[in-house]
C-alpha cells in the first residue's frame, strides 16, 4: 500500500507550508491524482485520516480528491484521446506509437487554512 507513503509526504508538506505562512490550523487540502496513477482513492482516505489525527495542526483536515483523465498522444497522427478507453492503440489511424502525456501523476492543488 504506497498511498500510506503518499499521505506522509503530502502532510509533510503541507505542515511545512503552514508553518511558512504562519498558518495554525489546516482545514482542507485538495489532491488531484491521476486516473492510471495505481493511487488508490479509498486507501488513501483512510491513511489521511488517520496521519492526519497524529496532528495538532490537522486534525480533522478534509481530504478532497480531483481525477486527472489520463490522454494518450499517438505520434504517428499527432492527436490525444482518453487513455483509458482506448488503451495503447491509437483509435484514430491504429498505431501503436503512443505515450501517456497526463493522467499518471498526483499533486497538492490548493491548502485551505484557518
Amino acid at each position: 500500500m504506497h498511498e500510506l507513503g503518499i499521505v506522509f509526504h503530502i502532510v509533510k508538506t503541507v505542515e511545512r507550508v503552514a508553518e511558512e505562512n504562519q498558518a495554525d490550523k489546516i482545514t482542507k487540502v485538495t489532491l488531484q491524482i491521476g486516473e492510471v496513477s495505481t493511487v488508490i482513492p479509498y486507501y488513501l482516505k483512510d491513511c489521511w485520516k488517520w496521519k492526519c489525527s497524529k496532528s495538532e495542526r490537522m486534525d480533522g483536515c478534509e481530504l478532497v480528491i480531483e481525477t486527472i483523465p489520463a490522454i494518450t498522444y499517438c505520434e504517428a497522427c499527432e492527436e490525444t484521446y482518453p487513455t483509458v478507453e482506448h488503451g495503447k492503440i491509437c483509435p484514430y489511424c491504429g498505431s501503436e506509437h503512443t505515450y501517456l502525456i497526463q493522467g499518471n501523476e498526483h499533486q497538492i492543488k490548493e491548502i485551505e487554512v484557518s
